[in-house]
């Protein structure tokens, strides 16, 4: 029996769930509903970066409902970009309060912004009244403590957003250690918006468990889980294929690799963007992979690359 009642958005992962990889999966793996993109960085004084926009243009992306995602921290430069992004067609945009890494928490965005409930509430203040579209959240319980999130949350209540999206660790913990599920269900009775899970969904088993401890939650995102295992959106929803997965994930795995030769200059970063891929991809999808998968992490050129897939495919 197939499940229709959820939503899977594939989350933004930078350096991986570009639009050209978001337009490959599409055509070969089903039952992915939405996409937020790799967030874009405000730049001040009215500037724009082409290829970041590139990224979300609706005409380049027709197979997946993708929303766009900044990250900023000065109302001027959000509107700027917003507004920008509401002329290209996006009705629907999302704030970035997640971002774990310490360059970016340092500036005090992303995660690092999560300590200052003030400075959200300023923030969404002076842009809720003056962007066009409507916006989303996606945030973590808090940049250094699991319970920051509840000095968020009472903010966040104050303003129309669409959903509030929450990843149940903290920033400092990167992607280590497990989802706080005591920690996202408690964050549900303490807000008036939807909220989306996020996080640790690897599987059909995990999956079920979260649906399960979660009932009033209807929108999953998932990122790592999608990269390590392309079909696992399928298996949620018990969505079949008669192809052979071996034979669907090579398919795939050729579609993006000359769909990325198109758009790197050079081997280097051709080979380096599919080792990435593989990173995930290799254990998530083949048994008894160290081996191969370590001959294909060492290529240094496109034969040898080539040479070393072609061995991990082989039946």
């Amino acid at each position: 029996m197939k499940n229709n009642n959820i939503t899977i958005i594939l989350a933004p992962l930078q350096g991986f769930t570009d639009v050209t990889y978001r337009n490959v999966f599409s055509d070969h793996f089903f039952g992915v509903d939405e996409a937020i993109a790799p967030f874009i960085s405000t730049m001040g004084q009215k500037r724009l970066k082409p290829s970041r926009l590139k990224d979300v243009d609706p005409q380049n992306n027709k197979n997946i409902f993708v929303t766009p995602q900044i990250l900023g921290n000065i109302p001027e430069d959000f509107i700027f970009l917003a507004d920008h992004l509401y002329e290209m067609g996006h009705k629907k945009i999302n704030w970035n309060l997640g971002c774990p890494h310490s360059k970016i928490a340092k500036k005090m965005k992303g995660s690092g912004l999560l300590m200052y409930p003030e400075k959200i509430d300023d923030f969404l203040e002076a842009v809720i009244p003056k962007i066009s579209s409507t916006l989303s959240i996606k945030l973590r319980l808090g940049r250094k403590s699991k319970h920051e999130i509840f000095k968020v949350l009472p903010v966040l209540d104050k303003y129309p957003l669409d959903e509030i999206i929450i990843h149940p660790r903290t920033g400092i913990q990167m992607y280590e250690g497990i989802s706080d599920h005591d920690a996202f269900d408690k964050a549900i009775l303490n807000t008036c918006h939807k909220v989306v899970y996020n996080g640790d969904i690897t599987d059909k088993k995990s999956f079920s468990m979260v649906e399960k401890k979660f009932p009033s939650v209807q929108r999953f995102m998932i990122g790592r889980g999608l990269l390590s295992n392309p079909s696992l959106a399928e298996a949620i929803k018990n969505i079949g294929s008669n192809q052979d997965p071996l034979e669907r994930l090579r398919n795939f795995h050729d579609d993006l690799f000359e769909n990325y030769k198109k758009i790197f200059a050079g081997p280097g970063h051709l080979i380096g963007r599919m080792k990435g891929i593989w990173n995930y991809l290799g254990p998530g999808c083949f048994k008894d992979c160290k081996k191969p998968l370590k001959n294909i992490l060492k290529s240094n050129s496109i034969a040898r690359y080539e040479e070393m897939v072609d061995k991990m495919f082989l039946p």
